[in-house]
């Protein structure tokens, strides 16, 4: 079985996500991966700008729920409990176990549920193998490391094949 690695949206931030987009696609649910997704990795607590994207997430009715990888449950779940959200832990995306974790807790279908991230071969191939709305944003705080750098500079033709590039 094939899945593609190209998102549905890229966006050049979290902040260009807004309740409007996700209301006029059905999405109720929004996953998320964090580490250079929401914050950059050294970032320890959200930040006032991620607050109120959170808030207005909210008050438009969509539920935000993080996908992490993270192997440590400390960051994730200090900076997830700041914001008054779930989370997945050890996702083990691209795996769907995780997506499919949220989206029974919430109750919500495959249609309502979208996806948010940073790399191709985990949230996106989770995205895709659990057949939900991917949406893609460059890495906040910018690559870090040779090999982060390295892999997304091999995202870039994935990425602009995308169905609406929003960057």
């Amino acid at each position: 079985m094939s899945y593609s690695l190209i998102p549905d949206y890229v966006f050049a931030d979290y902040t260009a996500i807004t309740p409007a987009f996700l209301r006029q696609r059905g999405v109720r649910l929004l996953l998320s991966d964090l580490d250079y997704t929401l914050a950059p990795k050294c970032q320890s607590e959200p930040d006032d700008a991620l607050r109120d994207w959170v808030e207005a997430l909210r008050s438009a009715g969509v539920t935000l729920e993080i996908i992490s990888n993270n192997r440590s449950p400390k960051r994730v779940a200090r900076f997830c409990g700041s914001l008054g959200i779930g989370y997945v832990g050890h996702a083990g995306k691209p795996a769907t176990r995780g997506l499919t974790a949220a989206m029974r807790k919430h109750g919500a279908a495959k249609t309502e549920t979208a996806m948010l991230g940073d790399k191709l071969l985990t949230d996106t191939l989770a995205a895709k193998r659990a057949g939900v709305l991917m949406l893609m944003v460059e890495p906040k705080g910018g690559p870090a490391g040779a090999w982060n750098r390295a892999l997304h500079a091999m995202q870039e033709p994935f990425k602009r094949r995308s169905k609406q590039d929003q960057r």
